[in-house]
């Protein structure tokens, strides 16, 4: 499973937000082998920039992992709102 998780951000927070996601992606990178990413749009909207983060090869314990990481991090004091989760899987081919 992957997952792409989107939220909002004043861009004065910009550089010490952009510090902890990159550390704590590379600690989730080395605990459950997981690919990782970091991502916004160019364009500010409201003030704000959307960000996005994220996360190939997820499995049930790095998902836990991930929320733990989030929680620790205090990544929510760094946002604007609430952070968005998606998750998406491959689609089998047909035979």
């Amino acid at each position: 499973m992957d997952l792409y998780v989107y939220y909002r951000v004043d861009p004065r927070h910009a550089d010490a937000l952009r510090d902890r996601v990159l550390a704590m992606q590379s600690g989730l990178t080395r605990e459950y082998g997981i690919v990782t990413g970091l991502k916004r749009r160019p364009e500010e909207k409201d003030g704000r920039q959307t960000w996005m983060e994220t996360y190939a090869g997820v499995t049930a314990g790095a998902r836990q992992g991930i929320d733990r990481a989030v929680e620790q991090a205090g990544l929510a004091s760094f946002i604007d709102g609430q952070r968005h989760v998606e998750c998406f899987v491959d689609v089998a081919p047909c035979a």
